[in-house]
């Protein structure tokens, strides 16, 4: 009869050493080879952007948000510290001007998209479609804070704009009426705000990438030819339009911000 004595179990050949430490010296106890473990976690590295598929902690958007905020903002203090030092920039600034104006219908009526009786009521209009288009979406709470969110920012502008005007004190181009307060471009921030919320508004109710796109490209065209109509005119020297670009960047990421975490109707 045999040894029927306890003893530690025995390997048996043929099987898979599945609990030894990993063959070609892996290191691993649960792996026979030195092949990496098929969990997303331990496969992929985390983004530095903190987006889905990452290992927590997720860090969130630090390069997004520097570049919506940060480099507008920087740009808005350097170009607002040269025109009231009256530094170099602004010598630059006042030759691309001479050299940029020539007066004429076609800059007039570009300069014109910026007023406020043609802008806010293009507003206004995206502002009353989309809270009837948000209203009658089922289960939507909070639907009224996409446009007052909009129109809240859009009624900043002159707020903020008025007192820079005032501080800079900057007179205008040679071919305006003597006087002081031309930067920034309060034409061109309402232009910004304006359309560039009621493109952010409208947005998430395009269901097709080309719709997108074109309402970006349209956004964009305007933009550019209210800048390149005040400057052609002569209503603004180059760099109020542009200190005016590089404000409303910051507000409409604000907005954009606020729109993206703060309302259901935008995570759709």
């Amino acid at each position: 009869m045999g040894d029927i004595r306890p003893r530690p179990p025995q390997l048996r050949p043929g099987r898979a050493l599945a609990h030894t430490t990993g063959a070609s010296g892996s290191g691993s106890p649960h792996r026979s080879d030195s092949r990496p473990p098929q969990t997303p976690r331990g496969a992929r590295p985390s983004d530095p952007d903190g987006r889905l598929g990452t290992t927590p902690p997720v860090p969130g958007r630090p390069t997004s948000l520097s570049l919506l905020l940060g480099l507008p903002a920087l740009l808005f203090a350097l170009i607002t510290w040269q025109v009231v030092a009256d530094g170099p920039l602004v010598g630059l600034d006042e030759a691309a001007s001479r050299a940029l104006i020539h007066p004429d219908r076609r800059s007039e009526l570009l300069a014109d998209l910026g007023n406020v009786q043609v802008a806010v009521p293009v507003l206004g209009a995206v502002l009353a479609y989309v809270t009837w288009r948000t209203r009658r979406r089922a289960g939507t709470d909070h639907w009224w804070w996409p446009a007052a969110a909009a129109a809240v920012l859009m009624a900043l502008v002159p707020a903020l704009i008025v007192p820079l005007k005032e501080l800079t004190d900057r007179p205008g181009t040679p071919v305006v009426p003597p006087g002081t307060g031309y930067y920034p471009s309060g034409h061109t921030a309402t232009a910004a705000v304006a359309y560039g919320a009621a493109t952010m508004l409208l947005l998430p109710w395009l269901s097709s990438l080309p719709a997108r796109r074109a309402l970006l490209v349209i956004c964009a065209a305007l933009n550019l030819g209210v800048g390149f109509g005040l400057v052609r005119r002569g209503y603004h020297w180059p760099l109020d339009v542009v200190a005016s670009w590089c404000l409303c960047a910051v507000l409409l990421a604000l907005l954009w911000l606020f729109l993206s975490r703060g309302t259901p109707a935008r995570r759709r």
